[in-house]
Parts: C-alpha cells; structure tokens; sequence
C-alpha cells in the first residue's frame, strides 16, 4: 500500500518510538540487577526460569524484548499490513509488551457501521503503538499507554495514558503518585494549543471505568479518540510528545517504589487489583474489540493481560 505523506509520518513515528520504548525498560531492568539491594523486591529467578505464556522468555542477565513480526494478511503477504509484537518477562516488570501496528484493507460488514466514516465505504488504515507493563513488585504502578492513527474517509488521532496503581493507598487521588502523574500530563497538555487538559481528562475517567465494580480501573489520565482539529502537525506534535514523554513519566515512579518492601498482603491485593484489571479489557476495552474485528495479532492484543491474577 502507498501510504500517504501523513501516514507515512505517523508509520515512522510510532515505528521508531517502539524502539525508543522498548530499549529504556530494558535499561532499568538492567539497573535493577545490577543493584544488589534491589534483589528482595524482584521477581524470583525462579520464576523467571520457569517456562510461562510468553514463548520466548528473556534471559534474566540480560533482559530483554522478544521482537515478533506479524502479518495480518491469511496469505501471509502484506497486502492488509500487520506489525511488530514486543513482549518481555524481566524481574521488575513481570509482563512488559510494546507493540507496534500499521494494518489496512476493509473492515468486515458487521462491524464497519462502529466505525466513523465508513458509510460509504469499509477502506480503512491504522497505525500505532500501544503498551501495558506489569510489574512484580506490587508498589510499583501498571500503566497503559497507545497513541494511534485512524483514516477512513476520515482521519483521526486516538491514544492516551493512564495509571493503574495496585494498593489501595496508592488509587488514592491525593497521593503525591497519583498528583505526580496528573501535573505531569496537565503540563503536557499545556504546551499544545489544540488540547484540553479537563476535557481529556475527565474522558479517561468515564472511559476506564468498570461499570459492573461501579469503580475506576486505576486513577486515570488522559484519554482521547476521534481528534482532529484541522491542523495535522499540531495533532501530530501533541501525541507524539504523549509518546515520547512514557519513559521521563513512569520511570521516577519506578526507581521511587522499586526499593520498598512488601508484604504477602500486598502481593495478595496486587493480583486482586489485576483482575479488575482484566475485567475491564475483556468486557469493554475498545482497542482490545477493534484490534480482534480488523484482524490484529491476538497475542499481541491479549498480552494487555496480567500474567497472574485473582478473584
């Protein structure tokens, strides 16, 4: 497929920031073992040596991302597109998968109609980043984050960040973690005229809801669909700098709680507070449906889970 100059931009973009991304949390998981300190809170080598879902685990003195090719396409071929799946099994982030994606063609008859700007025609093209890290030790937050490009006979930028603390002190919104976060991305938004703090903001709080708990996947951030103010280097800029911002803002979150102790109770709750989790993705996550419908890599889509969870 001939991309178009600002498909082609956003392809580049996102292509590149899974590297950026995927290098940077192979860095601290480095750091981390290389401090002697650090090795109560750590997940235990046993664990990592074990075989688990991920096929192709790192190996523990070297940490680092399995990078899997994948083709939307049945035939194989990249007629449809398809993208790259980044997954890690480290000691501090017990799950990390950075994925990248650029898929086209047509969306099928039963779900073109979800979709805007296909009523008079089922042509689409996606590209974009999405990650989700685990961590093992329960103080350190989850945290989600995608940027993506969207044109059917229409175009749009979609994303957005948010954190998913795993004890309950820690989903409080007066915490200095949760106000840390907050201020970081109000600041963010600042710096770009053609967004609204508030707007995306109060967004990501009704979006990351989950409805059946009547409580919040985590303490929120910013969430966004459907932006296009008409100025495609401004909308550009500003999720690119949400993209490139990932590493300055979760990393002081980790060096900060990575060095706490904790107990059985806070491991109990952290797998507890992971099952909610995965309530949300299964039962009402737009990204996990629309990547299924368009025939995005399910390992990739379904690697949002946690590796251990409970209820």
């Amino acid at each position: 497929m001939q991309l178009t100059k600002h498909q082609q931009k956003c392809y580049t973009c996102f292509k590149n920031l899974q590297k950026i991304i995927c290098k940077g949390l192979e860095e601290i998981e480095q750091e981390a073992l290389a401090s002697k300190g650090l090795s109560k809170n750590l997940a235990p080598m046993s664990e990592i040596d074990n075989p688990s879902e991920i096929d192709n685990p790192s190996e523990t003195d070297n940490p680092h991302f399995i990078l899997t090719p994948w083709l939307r396409s049945p035939l194989r071929d990249d007629s449809q597109g398809g993208g790259t799946m980044g997954l890690l099994k480290g000691r501090v982030f017990e799950k990390a998968g950075v994925h990248f994606s650029c898929v086209y063609g047509e969306l099928s008859p039963e779900f073109k109609d979800k979709i805007k700007g296909t009523q008079d025609s089922s042509h689409f093209f996606a590209t974009g980043i999405s990650l989700i890290i685990h961590p093992y030790h329960p103080h350190v937050p989850a945290i989600h984050m995608n940027t993506r490009y969207i044109v059917t006979s229409q175009s749009w930028f979609g994303g957005g960040i948010d954190l998913n603390p795993m004890l309950a002190p820690y989903r409080s919104q007066t915490h200095e973690d949760t106000q840390y976060f907050h201020n970081y991305l109000q600041s963010l938004c600042a710096n770009h005229t053609i967004t609204d703090y508030k707007t995306y903001k109060n967004w990501c709080d009704e979006y990351f809801w989950v409805k059946h708990r009547h409580e919040p996947r985590g303490i929120g951030g910013i969430f966004f669909d459907h932006h296009n103010s008409g100025d495609f280097d401004a909308d550009f800029a500003f999720v690119k700098e949400i993209g490139h911002s990932f590493l300055d803002i979760y990393t002081p979150l980790i060096h900060k709680n990575l060095t706490k102790s904790f107990s059985p109770a806070d491991k109990k709750e952290q797998l507890k507070q992971r099952g909610r989790y995965t309530e949300f993705n299964l039962l009402y996550d737009k990204g996990t449906t629309f990547g299924l419908q368009t025939g995005g890599n399910v390992e990739a889509i379904l690697s949002s889970l946690p590796p251990i969870a409970t209820w």
